[in-house]
Order: C-alpha cells, then structure tokens, then sequence
C-alpha cells in the first residue's frame, strides 16, 4: 500500500512547539496570554497582525529545530515500512518560510529514524497542491491534519485519515484518528483490492500464483479472477481453448482453495488486439465495473495484457483508479521483448504504455528468471502438506505443453510478492519506453513515469510462499 504523510502535527509536534513559545513570548509584551481560544495558534494571542507575521518569519526555523516525533510515529512508521509498504512523506514546506526546507526535513526525518521511499515538499502558492501530488503517485492513504487536504484527497478518490487537532475536531467527514498506533492498526488492516489476470493452465506458475494470493486474503481483497487469452497453435491449442482450461483450473484451485468463485472468475478475450480482436467480454466489462467502483484497484497481470488493455480501450476513465503490476517482457537494455507474455499481443502492450495509467513491470530476463528452482526443494518444503501441494508440484514436474523439467522458474509468483512486500524487490522509475519494430524497448527522455523491477530477493520470496503454502520452510540455495 502506498501511504501519504503529512510532517507537521502529524509526524511532528509543531503546534506544541508554537503554543509553547508563543505564550512564552507574549509574556514579553502584554502578558496577556491566550484571549481568542478554539482559534489556530496564531491567531489566539492579542497582538498586533503585522508584529505577529514578522515575529513568525523570524522565528520559524529556530522553531522547527526544536520539533520532536509524535508519541510512537517512527516506531510505527518502521513497522509499516518493513511489512512492505511504500512511505511517502508529503508536505507543504516548499511554501517560502525556509531557507532550505529540503535538507532541513530529509536531516530530521533521519535524525528520528523515519524511513520513507519519497520525500515531496509542495507549495500550495504555485498550484502544488497535495491532492494532485499524491493523484500523480497513486497514493492508497493520505494522513494529515487538514481539512482542507483531506477534502481535496477524497474530491480525487484518494482515502484521506484526519490526524485530530484541536483546529479540526468539528470535522465529521473523514476518518479521525489521534494516534499512531491507531493508524498503523487501521493501514495494517485494511485489505488492498485486486484483481488477478492469468492465463492459468498456460504453465504451472499461474497456479502457484493463484493459490499464493488466495492464501492472502488477510491483507487482499480479490475482487476478481479474470482469464487472459494464451494459446499454442503448433500443437493445436486455440485462444478459445486455452480459455476453457484456464477456467476449469481456476475453479480447481478455487474449491482446493475453499475461495468461493461465485461472481468472482470471469472469461476474458478469445484472440489478441495485434490480431484485430476487439471484443466485449466478461472480464473486460468486469474489470471497467471493479475499477469505476473504487477509489484503487491493483490489476495483476500474469499473461497477455489484452483484456486490461480492451479495458482502458473501452472505458479510459479507469486510467486514474487503477495500477497495474504486470509480469511481461525481458530486462531494459536486453535485445529483445519477445517473451511470452509480451509477444502475443504486442499492440496491446502499446495501449497501456501510451495510456499514462500507472504501470509497474516486472521483466522476464536477467530479473524475474532468478526465481529459478528446483524440484526437491519444492517437495521438501511444500510435499505431502495437501491435494493443492502435491498437484504444484506435479504441475512444475510436466505442465502439459512443455515437457517434464526438474528445474523451472515460477514466474507468475513475483507479482503476488510484490504486492506482499514490495522491500523484497528494488525498482526503477524511468520515462516510458517506445517498443521498436524488433520488439525491443527504445529509452525516452521526456515522456509519463512507470516502475520496473529491477532486482529481488529470491530467497525472501520462496521462503514467504511456502510459509503460506506449507507452513514450514527451508530454501535449498
């Protein structure tokens, strides 16, 4: 899940701070004390507006020296970091007030030990406001203690916590929370919507990943099991015949499973757009209905894209609700992009890049491929545990279509780790590639921003699968 933090009064005491030297300076002039109670600090003091204002100016950055955590936010900012959430901390300090706001923050976020993937300080004053910054990233939760914020958070379909602060305690809309204990229970609570797109009798990963994501119910919500086309035409097996037995052995694993399939497995395109095919059908119809629904939905994309492609075709409003984790294509700089699930629908491929919806890709060759694995590794760590268990392992032993191997990558299971933990795997943000007439990628400099992987931790993976597989684990390196 990507999460959205505010800094001050949020993650910082800023207003304890302000409200503590601010009474200790009015006793320099009036002694007064507070005359305008329930208004914001600023404003509580009887002084002069100008004086106020300068005062502010002058003092703002001896001030935010003084600024300590919230009772036990890096604490729970750790966690959530290390069970595989990316951290953005998003704030309005690029407003003018410091002299070097950047180097201020990222020295005390490091001083407190607050981890973060992305650092973005935006200026309200110059049309960055934090509602467009987290549209753009694509963010599940945003914490901050404005109303203001949260509004235009929610106006975007982006879930918004209200940090309570004696200035927003009439606000009802949004959910109010006081403390960070509180918002770590919630986050780590809440059930991330997915929908998994798999070509799934094509080899044995597609079942591995299916059976992976279903043993983590506790963290997704599966919204639905939608059928990518695949076919092997030099043996005889069609698109439309390939659906079937992707239906069947989805339903298979769903009953081993115990996962009710009821309005939940859908069949998808019957060819491929590069073929001319531009066909409703029920996952297409289904994914556009799940996306428009939600503030966010994940698409995870283990086959051909085609049926999240005829999606966006369709029905372009899905752009900003969804973000697709594909597994497809090799490494950027490899020769070629003529893996499986890349070329059978190449033209589709196209759509989603040139689309701008957010996209992370996880590359065949040189990345993916490390998950390679054997055997009796397999039957020493998930054999005998179940019908399920023994039927993988069988399935990686002779899929079917491409003989008897002792030794396989599972593919398909990156992409349900990913969305696991995403600390097991470093990426890359780069400016989204054209595909050259060979297949190939051609770098951009100037065009939308998408995510590839780049490398994982092979071992951090397998351990995790079988784990939830087997419930007992040991990795034979």
């Amino acid at each position: 899940m990507k999460i959205g933090i505010d800094i001050d009064n949020v993650l910082s005491n800023f207003n304890e701070i302000l409200l503590n030297d601010y009474l200790e300076h009015d006793k320099t002039l009036n002694n007064n004390g507070i005359i305008h109670k329930g208004e914001y600090i600023r404003k509580m003091f009887d002084w002069d507006t100008s004086y106020e204002q300068n005062y502010y100016r002058n003092n703002i950055e001896r001030l935010a020296s003084l600024l300590t955590p919230i009772k036990n936010s890096s604490r729970y900012i750790n966690k959530l970091k290390e069970e595989g959430n990316e951290i953005y901390i998003i704030s309005g300090r690029d407003n003018g007030e410091y002299s070097n706001p950047y180097d201020m923050t990222i020295n005390w976020l490091k001083k407190y030990n607050i981890p973060y993937d992305k650092l973005i300080l935006t200026n309200a004053y110059k049309h960055q406001e934090k509602a467009e910054v987290c549209k753009e990233l694509g963010i599940d939760i945003m914490i901050d203690d404005s109303i203001n914020v949260c509004k235009k958070c929610s106006d975007n379909n982006i879930e918004c916590i209200l940090f309570e602060t004696p200035y927003n305690k009439e606000e009802k809309r949004f959910n109010r929370i006081n403390s960070w204990e509180e918002i770590y229970n919630y986050v780590r609570n809440k059930k991330i919507n997915v929908i998994l797109d798999t070509d799934t009798y094509n080899e044995c990963d597609d079942q591995f990943a299916l059976s992976y994501l279903i043993k983590n119910q506790a963290k997704f919500n599966i919204e639905a099991i939608t059928v990518s086309p695949y076919s092997h035409r030099p043996i005889g097996v069609s698109v439309s015949e390939g659906q079937e037995l992707s239906y069947r052995e989805i339903l298979k694993i769903c009953s081993w499973l115990n996962f009710d399939v009821i309005n939940k497995v859908f069949k998808g395109a019957t060819d491929y757009i590069q073929n001319g095919y531009n066909e409703n059908n029920d996952a297409v119809n289904k994914i556009i209905e799940i996306a428009l629904k939600n503030n966010k939905t994940y698409i995870l994309g283990i086959g051909a894209i085609t049926n999240i492609a005829l999606a966006i075709k369709k029905e372009p409003k899905i752009i900003d609700k969804i973000e697709i984790i594909w597994l497809g294509g090799n490494e950027l700089n490899y020769k070629d992009n003529l893996e499986y699930n890349f070329k059978q629908d190449i033209e589709a491929v196209k759509i989603v890049l040139n689309s701008k919806v957010k996209l992370i890709i996880l590359p065949c060759k040189n990345v993916i491929s490390k998950l390679k694995i054997d055997i009796n590794t397999l039957k020493k760590n998930i054999g005998n545990k179940s019908v399920l268990c023994d039927y993988l392992i069988n399935r990686f032993y002779n899929d079917g279509y491409h003989g008897i191997q002792e030794t396989r990558v599972i593919w398909d299971i990156s992409v349900i780790a990913y969305m696991i933990n995403k600390n097991w795997f470093n990426t890359k943000e780069i400016s989204c590639p054209n595909i050259r007439e060979d297949s190939s990628y051609e770098l951009t400099d100037n065009r939308h921003v998408i995510t590839f992987v780049t490398k994982l931790d092979r071992d951090k993976i397998y351990n995790d699968l079988f784990k939830k597989l087997g419930d007992k684990y040991e990795i034979n390196k």
